[in-house]
């Protein structure tokens, strides 16, 4: 099939690569335009613009898919269908009916659980068991369209967002690939109007740790934030990123050291596995400990 793909992080890079793996012809690869990131501040584009270059693909960075010229241009590409999977922008419907089978988005939830941003943040967060992969037939709406295929998969006991991440990313890939061969045969499934949850986008003050609050809500914050934007607490002054953690045994005042790096809450307690210290790479507990000292108390 003639394919325009809409997709702009690292999620976004395999399902590229299996739609041309799989002698799919890819139109343009339309992503972000690149952004400023790192310690300089220089626009650096996005992992789909890179693979899409890599590749030889034309690449188009809309700031905008709503004025004439920008839905003009797409049409002209006279697609069969456009592939969607974390693009991060709404398509308005002239964008939706311009391909000739619309738009099909890869969405990292079971739907209408978890529209929106953060599908595999949340999940993990709110303690889901599991998850999956839904691809759908895209509308006007924020993640409301029929469901053509779906495939649940379990949230594992210490899985991080960046793991599960991942392993939806491989499947995503392998379900688009699918939908398309027998994409005639797909009927779709309305959305169910119960259920119904919003992802909201991670907001970086959700990172810091309050170990006040119970083992179990911590464990999945550790979790579900890991590796970006990451949760954190102070050492001392120094703000310590927590990037793998599992709930343990143990009492205390919240916050204090029960020993190693397991640290009391308000229910339970919680040892962290991976950390992160300012300016330094990940590492297991078990080095970083050799030149941190934690003391009695977390803050």
């Amino acid at each position: 099939m003639r394919v325009i793909f809409m997709g702009t992080p690292a999620f976004s890079v395999p399902v590229l690569d299996a739609l041309t793996d799989a002698g799919h012809e890819i139109a343009a690869v339309y992503c972000q335009p690149p952004r400023p990131a790192g310690r300089g501040k220089k626009d650096r584009p996005s992992p789909i613009q890179i693979r899409a270059e890599e590749r030889g693909f034309p690449v188009r960075t809309p700031n905008t898919l709503r004025d004439f010229d920008a839905v003009a241009a797409f049409a002209a590409l006279y697609a069969d269908v456009a592939v969607v999977v974390a693009y991060g922008l709404l398509l308005p419907q002239a964008i939706l009916n311009a391909p000739k089978h619309g738009c099909l988005n890869i969405h990292a939830s079971l739907l209408p659980r978890w529209r929106g941003a953060a599908p595999i943040h949340r999940a993990i967060m709110a303690g889901d068991v599991e998850t999956g992969i839904c691809i759908m037939q895209m509308d006007a709406g924020l993640d409301t369209g029929d469901v053509l295929m779906r495939e649940v998969i379990p949230i594992l006991p210490e899985e991080t967002a960046g793991g599960l991440h991942d392993r939806l990313s491989t499947l995503g890939a392998a379900m688009i690939v699918n939908a398309l061969v027998g994409l005639d045969r797909l009927e779709p499934t309305p959305q169910s109007a119960d259920g119904v949850t919003y992802a909201s986008k991670i907001d970086k003050s959700e990172g810091r740790v309050y170990w006040t609050r119970p083992a179990l809500e911590i464990d999945r914050q550790i979790r579900g934030l890991s590796p970006s934007p990451g949760a954190w607490c102070l050492v001392g002054e120094e703000r310590v990123r927590l990037l793998r953690s599992r709930v343990v045994r143990g009492a205390g005042a919240p916050g204090s050291v029960l020993g190693g790096f397991v640290v009391a809450c308000g229910e339970g307690a919680v040892e962290v596995t991976e950390v992160q210290r300012e300016g330094k790479r990940a590492m297991p507990v078990a080095e970083v400990l050799r030149g941190l000292d934690l003391g009695a108390c977390l803050l």
